[in-house]
């Protein structure tokens, strides 16, 4: 029996970790996992920052406009430079440029010349760095992996980033309390090494690389027309916009909920994020084995999805809350890294990074929108309202799916080729 049990646990293994049998994706791996963490610190510390300087919900989710505006108007042109340019070089630039802004970040902290504007103005420029990185730093994964491990790689990288959203905050918890603020920034910044030199030893004859496509006018309308012309590609973004608008405002809501409704501090905000991330790593690790990957799938989980956070919205209190956003935690990544994945495998090599930008834009460039918006109801009514309208959009967008994308024809592209293969279709029906 205790063989059985190991020969089931070496199957689970083999099967949840694939990805990461690769060398180039396994040092990939390390070097974000190392900088993630200090991602999470800075987010913790940014809202906490911003709350001190105003104690004013429509400026949290104001900061947090501006540092997704770049991606709402520049996403799109960040694609193009992904399609056209080496993918690991671009991300040597957006990764260094990230951490330099933490830099400038710690040093007004800790020197007391922090001001509000000063905050407006350096989300303004890391916002600009992610319009390139996130869609160049999602397509470089199939270059690393190939279309084969795709779907296990993107999830165990989102397991990566939920497991993050643990460690983070917990310690952006603890550094808050006892050496300052500015302590977050400082140790983000010096995250950053550790990606830079995990893709410096990345083994570039090892890569899946798509031929770069030469510069010519054109190409920024050629990618919308793509995705509008592709019914899967075009529903599926607008089902993310909806959500990315108005449910993932996680960074408005939870602060608000932890002190305006549960009356904590920094330690229950940090809780409420990382209980999210033990949900996520929780789903991460049970999705990564999937075998099949399915829009009516996806459309299950966004209901699930919205009816958890509709949980964390009438909690009677902090600690039932918390418990709610393991929950959350655990849909959400097993929502978005389907989603990510059957845009990647949907596109064509050649338009990839142009395609996953705009789920950039729907996930990340939305929030200029919905953050005020959220911000504004969780201030002048109740973070509790902020919850819900976030719940309901997901519901309203699930919705949605079921009308649009049960008979869509779905194809997955080979590795660097055009010839589509035909996934079949339960029952006439996706």
């Amino acid at each position: 029996m205790l063989n059985r049990l190991t020969n089931q646990v070496k199957i689970f293994g083999n099967s949840t970790f694939s990805s990461l049998k690769i060398r180039n994706y396994r040092l990939y791996f390390i070097g974000q996992s190392i900088s993630l963490p200090g991602t999470w610190m800075q987010t913790i510390g940014q809202a906490w920052l911003v709350l001190k300087l105003t104690d004013s919900g429509t400026a949290l989710g104001l900061v947090t406009a501006l540092q997704t505006l770049p991606v709402l108007f520049f996403g799109p042109l960040g694609g193009v430079m992904g399609d056209r340019f080496s993918k690991r070089k671009l991300l040597y630039i957006t990764q260094s440029g990230a951490g330099v802004q933490a830099l400038i970040l710690a040093i007004l902290i800790s020197t007391n010349t922090i001001q509000l504007w000063m905050v407006y103005i350096l989300a303004t420029i890391g916002g600009l760095f992610n319009a390139v990185d996130n869609p160049t730093r999602r397509t470089f994964v199939v270059e690393m992996v190939g279309n084969k491990q795709l779907g296990n790689a993107v999830t165990l990288f989102s397991t990566a980033f939920n497991l993050s959203r643990i460690i983070g905050p917990a310690i952006a918890g603890a550094i808050i309390a006892s050496a300052g603020l500015a302590a977050c920034f400082y140790l983000n910044a010096v995250s950053f090494i550790a990606v830079l030199v995990c893709l410096y030893l990345i083994n570039p004859q090892e890569l899946h690389v798509t031929e770069q496509i030469k510069k010519s006018k054109g190409q920024l309308r050629e990618g919308f027309k793509y995705v509008w012309n592709t019914p899967f590609l075009r529903n599926l973004l607008i089902m993310m916009a909806i959500i990315g608008t108005l449910t993932y405002e996680f960074q408005v809501n939870l602060p608000l909920l932890a002190k305006y409704t549960f009356f904590s501090n920094a330690t229950g905000f940090a809780l409420l994020n990382s209980a999210m991330g033990i949900g996520a790593v929780l789903g991460g690790l049970a999705a990564a084995s999937r075998k099949k990957i399915l829009p009516k799938s996806m459309i299950k989980t966004i209901f699930a999805f919205g009816s958890a956070i509709i949980l964390v919205a009438i909690s009677p209190s902090l600690h039932i809350a918390i418990l709610a956003m393991i929950v959350v935690g655990f849909f959400s990544i097993r929502f978005t890294s389907i989603g990510e994945t059957l845009l990647q495998l949907e596109s064509a090599p050649s338009m990839r990074s142009r395609v996953i930008s705009l789920w950039s834009v729907a996930f990340l460039g939305s929030t200029p929108i919905g953050g005020p918006i959220i911000g504004w109801i969780g201030e002048h009514a109740n973070p509790r309202w902020g919850l819900t309208v976030s719940a309901l959009a997901a519901i309203i967008a699930a919705v949605y799916g079921v009308f649009t994308l049960r008979n869509s024809q779905v194809h997955f592209y080979k590795n660097d080729m055009e010839n589509p293969i035909v996934v079949e279709k339960e029952g006439g029906k996706l």
